[in-house]
């Protein structure tokens, strides 16, 4: 870049910030006794970030196991040099950990801050888990259950028997909270009296009516660390009858027995390529796993690196024994050299369409619709930006359809991508393109005898295909779009509307740096006016029934997390994270905290609390435990309570938290 970002992190995958520091060169200082953390920043950060943007970050963790690891790796940062540059944006920081930690493979999941919140840990006792008394209890489902990412194979988010009536949605507080450290967020899974939950730091089991721990499993340790949903599900094989699937970032899947956690399997290695990992959650069909494959590629682009080998993929397991049954690439077209830097390292080609939200399976036509990333280079594929359908038996493409051609993006590199007149700059395709891909899972909509697979991109476009041929059937623009616009994380429906969240927040970032006197943020490309909003859709037509606009209301980041860093900037009312419905309500955070449900007949605002203007006293023991942004996975809701995390530094590490917190609303707080 031209100039310091007044955004946090490198835009990353579907085009999420990383919250997390980037390379802008391509060897750090030499190694000393006490490495310079100014100097170390200056040379292998600056490119892409300022020290305010960044403060309260958790770098160790990010350079050392995080998104960023590759970073770090290819600017040969030591242990000592990666604390320095931590301890020069935040102060002293605990030791990073060992290296050889799994590389990080989240779409924008870098770190968020340091333990405790804003700015450093709040003060008080250190966490301590409630632990569940007496026996625990058989896992017996209910109609109310929430028992996978999307609710349901559809990924509709929708639960049609919530267990709570839409009109006493207006009474709910806030009934328990627990402080969940590690960056990233988590969307819990719910079986009657049981709640499971993963994080960067562990694998957890509670009671969803009071938050106390059944079992506990540190991610480290175990392998475990993950910001997805597992899915738990009835299976003979295991022990207690309940088997839950856990898909970390270090590609190495387990079966877990959901009522004590003892492993059951692991598979091998799914992905080996340099930055790969997994983000989005697996979903279990008949006796099948499927588990999307992401990377960390797109963040190397603007240097001196090996690039790019990776290609999202999607893989079957076996359901008995975790076995690999195919593994099948969202580009085929074959890879071959590109160019060479101006260093004479090659550049490979083609690359990226990773997988970053869940697939959808189909059982009755036995596919799976994924939707998939932008490109890392500028070689050709029908791969990066589409909507494909895999054979749930054979892993073979049985429709691809691609909405965007030449989208290749990846982070660091000029509206031109050039260090000359005609040479790209270091791994940078030329011309750079919108980074406009998929973020979002498929939904498969059913109304009566018709089914239409809807999707969202992050140009604020919404499609309708046949889930036969893969033909759009319609599309409509629902938001400005841009490099964190349009639909992110996910979208929810009933059995009348597709809901689509629209954040657009790169946009609004641009426009509050000019009504700050700074000058608009260097971007990768020019950003439209923001139209961030809540649409609701016709599936059958795709014609829209409401759009709403949220509030713009009080948030509670501190100076240091604004991205101009003198605390002038607004709150943004961006919705980034996936809503979450059931009849006659549509449940949505925003990147500022608030937390609103809306009539899904049409739009107004029906409950709101804003989760980052209080602190929380949390059942393992934080006192003063803040909230902040909610972004990514979103709401999950069952046994007549709601669930959402706050604090998840993902998108513009505003009001973000290393220290993210489960709130838990019932009916009155009862």
């Amino acid at each position: 870049m031209h100039k310091q970002s007044l955004i946090t992190a490198g835009l990353i995958g579907a085009g999420l910030l990383v919250l997390s520091a980037t390379a802008g060169r391509s060897q750090p200082p030499a190694a000393s006794a006490t490495p310079d953390g100014a100097a170390l920043f200056t040379q292998v950060c600056s490119s892409c970030h300022t020290r305010e943007a960044k403060r309260g970050a958790n770098v160790a963790e990010a350079l050392t196991s995080g998104i960023m690891q590759p970073i770090a790796a290819g600017a040969n940062l030591t242990p000592a040099q990666i604390q320095a540059i931590a301890a020069y944006i935040n102060g002293p920081v605990s030791p990073p950990a060992a290296a050889g930690a799994a590389p990080g493979g989240g779409r924008g999941g870098g770190a968020g801050q340091a333990a405790g919140g804003r700015g450093g840990a709040p003060a008080g006792p250190a966490l301590v888990d409630k632990m569940c008394e007496g026996s625990a209890p058989a896992i017996v489902e209910t109609p109310s259950d929430w028992p996978m990412v999307g609710h349901d194979l559809r990924n509709t988010r929708f639960n049609p028997n919530p267990g709570i009536r839409a009109g006493d949605v207006k009474k709910l507080k806030v009934k328990w909270s627990m402080a969940i450290t590690g960056h990233g967020n988590a969307q819990p899974t719910v079986i009657g009296d049981w709640m499971w939950m993963l994080s960067a730091s562990a694998a957890y089991a509670l009671d969803p009516k009071t938050g106390c721990v059944r079992w506990k499993l540190d991610a480290a340790a175990a392998g475990l660390g993950a910001r997805n949903t597992p899915p738990v599900f009835k299976n003979s094989l295991s022990p207690s009858g309940w088997m839950m699937i856990v898909a970390p970032r270090s590609r190495v899947v387990k079966a877990l027995d959901a009522r004590d956690g003892k492993t059951l399997w692991t598979s091998e290695l799914l992905e080996n390529a340099s930055g790969s990992g997994i983000t989005g959650s697996p979903m279990v069909s008949g006796n099948q796993v499927f588990v999307p494959t992401t990377s960390s590629q797109e963040a190397t682009g603007g240097r001196e690196s090996v690039c790019c080998t990776f290609r999202g993929a999607l893989v079957a397991l076996d359901l008995a024994t975790g076995r690999t049954q195919w593994k099948s690439y969202t580009i085929t077209e074959p890879m071959k050299e590109i160019r060479k830097t101006a260093g004479g390292i090659s550049v490979t080609g083609p690359a990226g369409a990773a997988i970053w939200s869940a697939p959808t399976p189909d059982p009755k036509r036995g596919l799976v619709y994924v939707a998939t990333g932008d490109s890392y280079t500028d070689a050709p594929s029908k791969g990066p930006d589409a909507i494909i359908a895999f054979d749930m038996r054979s892993g073979a493409i049985r429709w691809n359809t691609q909405v965007l051609e030449n989208d290749n993006f990846v982070m660091g590199c000029g509206p031109l991508a050039t260090s000359s007149a005609t040479r790209p700059k270091g791994n940078c395709p030329t011309p750079i393109g919108p980074d406009h891909d998929f973020g979002a899972s498929p939904i498969l909509f059913k109304a009566g005898g018709k089914e239409v697979v809807v999707s969202g991109q992050k140009a604020g476009m919404l499609y309708g295909m046949d889930p036969d041929t893969g033909r759009l059937l319609w599309r409509h623009q629902a938001g400005a779009g841009g490099v964190l616009g349009g639909v992110e994380w996910g979208m929810a429906s009933d059995r009348r509307y597709v809901f689509a969240g629209v954040s657009d927040v790169a946009s609004m970032i641009d426009e509050a740096a000019r009504l700050g006197g700074k000058e608009a943020a260097p971007l990768e490309q020019a950003q439209a006016p923001a139209r961030p909003g809540l649409t609701a859709i016709n599936p059958a037509t795709g014609r829209v029934a409401w759009h709403i606009v949220p509030p713009r209301a009080p948030c509670n980041p501190t100076a240091a997390q604004r991205p101009t860093g003198d605390g002038s900037i607004p709150c943004f009312n961006a919705m980034s994270a996936a809503p979450a419905a059931m009849p006659g309500v549509v449940f949505e955070g925003t990147i500022d905290g608030w937390f609103r449900a809306y009539n899904s007949a049409n739009g107004k605002v029906l409950w709101e609390d804003s989760t980052s203007q209080r602190t929380y006293s949390t059942v393992n023991g934080r006192t003063n435990q803040p909230g902040g942004s909610i972004d990514g996975n979103g709401p999950t809701i069952a046994g007549g309570m709601v669930f959402v995390t706050s604090g998840y530094n993902g998108a513009v590490g505003q009001g973000g938290n290393g220290t993210n917190v489960l709130i838990a609303y019932s009916v009155d707080g009862k």
